[in-house]
């Protein structure tokens, strides 16, 4: 029997309709998710045009917006943008894809968010804002229209750290005038102990501690371990950075720090001369001994021993020990002690044995004439010299000890003669050696150090 017309049509309705809905359901992501992979914004687009969902979740809970700002590719974060992608999707970890624009630069993308309006508020779960991110890592302009979108320039993270201390953690010093004008404390203490100062000098951009240090930042807090602004300067090497601090006046200079170092000994040691003069112009005492040390020493990690006690040590004895020979003639010049001997022996010429620098052993050469001198334990300039291996100025440091009279037969305590340690050592060293001293058979009557 012939179907009624208005049943016909029916089921051609209900045909059209699953075909329609068919056609507008949104595709597999997998797709998608290549093309962002493979950085092909026609493919992108093409997946968008048929119905890919620009928020579908993907590995890790990330979206197809987080995989384009990862990506650092503007066209595809615009192309999604367009297709209604929601600039606020957290992933698994709780990071937007502002805060994931942020940490990686891109001026384009971060602004393309901000135009889609993205939240500048919402925070990961360690309460790390945008703000704090994009005052680290990204652009200045950036961190302006955040602000003037609602962020909290004094916002809190778990730690304590506010976004000035992240700017100040890189040297943004745009950005940390931007936060300081916007109210941020320049003396915030985070949890851990440290003011945005503190953060500044680890940068090592000089330039971000004289902003704190003009913004009223307190240059005489302590910080863990009682440590100054100054001391951090110089365990940091931010050498300008301590010079600015010292210039300011109200440091002791007397003061060892954790290590048992006065600042001169951490300046001699780091070889700034610059720093080295100031601290001498201020009244640092040349001969100024350092001190025990405070650091307790994990002794699992040095099988079960701890290092070696450092005797008494002067900033001339670290500076040869260094190789730093400039600041040993402004320390000679100041009245540093040429003759000084340590509690173990080392003098300043086997502390110049160490530092592997020809100048500064022809200066300590000449302050210490003696080329054969020994320590405690009967070890010699050249024994010292050897025990480097290669290195740049090994030939030059034998020939002035060749010069010198150096012998080559003085057994120490423990260990070999020179001679012995060069024919039995390295190849490079052995050839430097007899190139030096000439084809002469180590000594069967070995003469002990006396």
């Amino acid at each position: 029997m012939a179907r009624p017309l208005h049943a016909i049509l029916s089921v051609a309705a209900l045909i059209a309709s699953a075909s329609s809905a068919v056609a507008h359901a949104p595709t597999d992501p997998a797709a998608l998710v290549r093309a962002i992979e493979a950085d092909d914004v026609a493919a992108v687009r093409a997946e968008l045009a048929h119905r890919a969902d620009p928020d579908a979740r993907i590995a890790f809970g990330a979206t197809p917006l987080a995989l384009a700002v990862h990506a650092q590719d503007p066209e595809m974060v615009r192309a999604l943008l367009a297709k209604g992608a929601n600039p606020d999707l957290a992933d698994a970890d709780g990071v937007t894809p502002l805060a994931l624009a942020c940490e990686l630069g891109h001026p384009a993308i971060i602004a393309q968010l901000l135009d889609a309006r993205a939240s500048v508020t919402t925070a990961a779960p360690d309460g790390t804002t945008p703000l704090a991110i994009c005052a680290r890592f990204g652009p200045t302009d950036a961190v302006a229209r955040m602000m003037a979108s609602g962020a909290v320039a004094e916002n809190l993270d778990s730690r304590g750290q506010t976004p000035l201390m992240w700017a100040a953690a890189s040297g943004r010093v745009e950005a940390m005038a931007l936060l300081l004008k916007a109210g941020a404390d320049a003396n915030r203490v985070s949890k851990a102990g440290f003011t945005p100062l503190f953060f500044a000098i680890k940068s090592g951009v000089p330039q971000a501690t004289e902003a704190l240090l003009a913004a009223g930042a307190d240059a005489g807090f302590r910080g863990p371990e009682h440590t100054s602004a100054v001391q951090l300067a110089v365990y940091q090497r931010n050498y300008a950075a301590a010079a600015m601090l010292v210039a300011r006046g109200g440091v002791d200079l007397a003061e060892r720090d954790r290590n048992g170092n006065q600042l001169l000994h951490a300046a001699a040691e780091g070889g700034d001369v610059a720093l080295v003069d100031l601290l001498l112009a201020k009244g640092a005492d040349p001969n100024g001994l350092t001190g025990p040390s405070r650091i307790t020493w994990v002794t699992e990690a040095n099988f079960g021993r701890p290092p070696p006690k450092v005797p008494p040590t002067p900033p001339l004895l670290m500076a040869a020990a260094k190789g730093h020979a400039g600041v040993m003639k402004r320390l000679i010049a100041a009245g540093a002690d040429p003759s000084f001997v340590a509690q173990d022996g080392t003098n300043v010429l086997l502390a110049a044995a160490q530092g592997g620098s020809a100048p500064a052993f022809d200066l300590a050469l000449t302050l210490a004439p003696d080329a054969n001198v020994v320590n405690c334990d009967g070890v010699t300039a050249m024994q010292i010299v050897l025990g480097g291996g290669i290195q740049p100025d090994l030939r030059a440091m034998l020939q002035a000890l060749a010069a010198r009279g150096a012998r080559t037969d003085i057994k120490p305590r423990h260990g070999d003669t020179a001679a012995v340690m060069a024919l039995t050592g390295l190849s490079e060293v052995k050839a430097i050696y007899l190139d030096v001293f000439g084809p002469i058979a180590p000594s069967p009557h070995a003469v002990a150090a006396r």
